[in-house]
């Protein structure tokens, strides 16, 4: 659906260009636009292979089993439904991991293979309760290290690209607690109405 929103969009605002006579406009913004994109994807690639080089020796470092430890009595509590020796509570651990480093990219694989793990234990193609918090706490995402955003920041030449590192660790940490709340509430809610 939303492809469909943005291709009308982009082919109203041709069309109006064509009869309002701006269609030179249009493609020099076009061009423009299209050689900003690929510059900022290959800055952003840079970080990203930067990012995924240090999350490679932090697990061979032991970094990441240490986290994935640390979270793991938190996230069994989580998700009660899941039995704690499951191969989804790995792939959960390792989302959350990735997500707290800003990783969002390398986290979506874990994303979908945890999903993969919960569906084949509910047995069932509707959404299970621990899928339906899976999607809530991966889409709030706790994150201490914005790698995306400061990457942009110092493309666009940004005085101090690293400090909304502060103010990142505050929004990310009130928005997952929100998430999990609401996720609840509306768990709780649900039950009542049975």
């Amino acid at each position: 659906m939303v492809n469909i929103i943005w291709a009308l969009m982009a082919g109203i605002g041709i069309v109006y260009a064509m009869f309002n006579g701006t269609m030179d406009k249009v493609n020099e913004a076009l061009f423009e636009s299209a050689e900003e994109a690929v510059t900022l994807s290959i800055g952003l690639i840079s970080i990203l292979v930067f990012w995924l080089g240090i999350m490679k020796v932090a697990e061979k470092a032991g970094i990441l089993d240490f986290l994935a430890k640390l979270f793991r009595p938190i996230v069994v509590r989580i998700f009660p439904d899941i039995p704690e020796d499951h191969p989804a509570i790995g792939y959960i651990l390792s989302n959350i991991t990735a997500n707290i480093f800003g990783l969002g990219n390398a986290a979506t694989p874990m994303g979908i293979k945890a999903m993969e793990q919960m569906k084949e234990l509910s047995g069932t193609d509707t959404a299970s309760r621990s899928m339906i918090t899976f999607l809530a706490i991966n889409t709030s995402s706790l994150t201490i290290i914005p790698t995306t955003v400061i990457s942009i920041r110092m493309q666009y030449d940004s005085v101090s690209p690293t400090e909304i590192v502060g103010t990142t660790i505050i929004a990310t940490l009130i928005s997952s607690v929100s998430a999990l709340i609401i996720d609840r509430i509306f768990y709780y809610r649900s039950l009542r109405r049975k």
